[in-house]
């Protein structure tokens, strides 16, 4: 298993809309999500700056490199750009965090 980390933004004010968004998370995609290896997946917001913090956990052999390449993906992409900064071809803004401390128990 491998866990990335990674930060995007909301927009100000959508917070609830971004929440609302991922109860109601298509079922394709979060099947598409499993499909491609993902075991796990949380996102995290800090309030104070908008600021979302997500972390994957995905099996080592994975296909996540393809899911930005299909139109399910791209979709959703489209259907989040108004609430989050997005690059033009509709894929989130988002900066890799460095690991920096594990501590796990056996």
């Amino acid at each position: 298993m491998q866990t990335r980390a990674f930060r995007m933004h909301l927009n100000p004010g959508q917070a609830d809309e971004y929440r609302r968004r991922h109860d109601e998370i298509w079922p394709e995609l979060a099947q598409a999500l499993l499909d491609a290896g993902v075991v796990d997946y949380r996102i995290f917001l800090d309030e104070s700056t908008n600021a979302l913090f997500a972390v994957l956990t995905h099996e080592d052999a994975h296909r996540l490199d393809e899911l930005p390449g299909t139109a399910l993906m791209q979709r959703w992409w489209r259907h989040m750009q108004d609430i989050m900064p997005s690059h033009a071809d509709g894929a989130p803004v988002s900066v890799d965090l460095l690991p920096m401390f594990h501590l796990n128990h056996p």
